[in-house]
């Protein structure tokens, strides 16, 4: 990376990686958090453990609720035997929460208890489980404004946030845009058993313009819509979406 933020956030990693602290990854959608939450997992010494992804704003409360936590039989219509949750599934690696901001009040009580005492019960259960898990989080939101209008509590919201890492928008870092669109074509090189060398300075002139509000995953869709239409050496701006030719 070429962007003096980003290269803090790089420099950061390894020491946030040693730790054993809660991480709060906050930026706009599309901008890597869950890169960064993989980059802090596999230079942690859990690195040799579970990696497990939950996503937030996926699951209807009742459902997520079972997903983390797991149930035994009889908990709930339907529960006909034991199912272990992802926090069982994580046991001594890393649980990440996407969308964190997401969850209810109720969900918001439960997972600050794991996160103040390092236990839960499954649903349906009386048996205490001991977690394991190292926990980041990530979000779009911005949780500050949550607490204050009394969606968040402020008590998980301080647990979450032992480390908070703020990944800035792409159109804060033009001048990584050569470098991941270098990286982009290299994998879809690779994947589509292409030769594609790279951009004509015509088409960069696009994306380096473009205000990219679904940031490096917007990006990354682009090239992979030039692969579609590009037959040269080098991507031209008719081969990039017509919102990037707008710009």
């Amino acid at each position: 990376t070429s962007n003096p933020r980003m290269r803090e956030i790089l420099a950061l990693l390894p020491a946030v990686a040693d730790s054993e602290a809660t991480v709060l990854i906050t930026g706009p959608s599309g901008t890597g958090k869950e890169l960064v939450a993989r980059a802090i997992h596999s230079l942690s010494s859990r690195a040799g453990k579970p990696l497990v992804t939950v996503n937030c704003g996926a699951l209807p409360d009742s459902l997520l609720e079972s997903e983390l936590f797991g149930y035994v039989a009889g908990a709930f219509t339907g529960a006909r035997g034991n199912k272990p949750g992802r926090l069982a599934a994580a046991q001594g690696g890393t649980m990440f929460l996407d969308e964190i901001g997401s969850i209810s009040p109720a969900l918001q009580v439960r997972l600050l208890r794991v996160l103040q005492e390092r236990t839960y019960e499954p649903l349906g259960s009386n048996r205490t489980v001991h977690a394991d898990v190292r926990f980041v989080a990530a979000t779009h939101a911005d949780l500050r404004a949550e607490v204050a209008g009394g969606r968040f509590r402020e008590d998980l919201f301080y647990r979450l946030q032992v480390v908070q890492i703020a990944i800035p928008p792409l159109r804060e870092r033009r001048e990584d845009i050569p470098l991941l669109a270098a990286h982009f074509i290299h994998r879809f090189n690779r994947l589509r058993g292409r030769e594609i060398e790279g951009v004509a300075p015509e088409a960069m002139d696009h994306l380096l313009r473009h205000e990219w509000p679904g940031n490096v995953r917007e990006l990354e869709t682009a090239i992979e819509h030039a692969f579609v239409l590009c037959r040269h050496a080098l991507i031209q701006p008719g081969h990039l979406p017509p919102s990037v030719l707008s710009s």
